[in-house]
């Protein structure tokens, strides 16, 4: 069998219609027939119950079908893999995340990357702000997924994946806490405390040291870990802003979060060394963009 007869009688065995079945393979439906035709004369009987209203397999094509189709599949599965190898899509791809629900993103663009390329592998690190940038730079990781900004000129940020509302997480015992929002003048009712590691450029965005107003906002304890940092604050330590999808995943009786007002949101996107661009990240880019949420 030719290939063109193999993909025809395929798109046939699953249309059931000549005309659906030409439009998708783009050719003129007496095109299908003919080689229908053509490729039962080879086999030495019909493959096709035909009517002017009714299209359907006969035993002999059900046999055929269900014989030829892991077969075809089975082919068209080597040439991707070969394809691919040369596209530098085969290998492992190291993925990084601080935020939980960046993770989740990540391990659901590993499944379909593995899916759609099996000999493509995707290991997952879960990474404190301090070695997030240090393991783009030492070559620990590939792609990291987290908020913006990035860490200096060395560091390219994809698009955007998708961006949240910021929260701000308070003592259950602090005033603020009987509150429903909070704004950016009410930094300066507690510390703030702060990621250990973290660029000044991701301080300024998410930490300032003045409310828009010009009152100083106060500084408390630093912290090198998401956990440590709540532990702080469920002791009474002080406050630090957050996306607000953290309350899901981190919620504590000691905490309450509360939403921002008049904060911008806070954006995530995948970031990489520049210099270090694969076919293999550029396609999980792509995945994850398919699969980022809107928010």
């Amino acid at each position: 069998m030719e290939r063109h007869e193999i993909e025809t009688f395929l798109a046939l065995a699953e249309e059931l219609n000549f005309t659906r079945t030409a439009e998708r393979l783009l050719v003129s439906p007496g095109r299908v027939s003919q080689t229908i035709k053509k490729l039962e004369r080879r086999i030495g009987g019909p493959l096709f119950e035909r009517s002017s209203r009714h299209v359907a397999l006969t035993p002999v094509g059900r046999r055929l079908h269900a014989e030829l189709l892991p077969a075809y599949r089975q082919v068209q599965q080597a040439v991707a893999n070969a394809s691919a190898a040369y596209r530098g899509l085969g290998g492992v791809l190291r993925a990084g995340f601080s935020a939980l629900w960046c993770g989740d993103l990540i391990v659901r663009a590993a499944e379909v990357l593995q899916a759609r390329h099996p000999q493509c592998t995707v290991e997952i690190h879960r990474m404190t702000f301090a070695a997030a940038f240090t393991g783009l730079r030492g070559d620990e990781l590939d792609i990291l997924v987290k908020e913006l900004p990035v860490d200096g000129p060395d560091v390219i940020a994809g698009p955007v994946l998708f961006s949240e509302r910021r929260s701000l997480v308070v003592p259950a015992s602090h005033r603020l806490a009987a509150r429903e929002t909070v704004s950016l003048e009410d930094l300066a009712l507690l510390p703030l405390i702060t990621p250990v590691g973290a660029s000044q450029d991701f301080l300024d965005a998410h930490y300032p040291r003045r409310t828009p107003g010009g009152r100083s906002v106060p500084q408390g304890p630093a912290a090198f870990g998401w956990e440590e940092m709540l532990s702080l604050v469920g002791a009474g330590k002080g406050g630090t802003p957050v996306g607000a999808m953290a309350a899901d995943y981190h919620a504590r009786p000691d905490i309450a979060y509360l939403s921002f007002d008049d904060a911008p949101p806070v954006d995530y996107a995948p970031m990489w060394l520049k210099g270090h661009e694969s076919a293999r990240l550029q396609t999980f880019v792509e995945i994850l963009l398919e699969l980022a949420p809107t928010r």
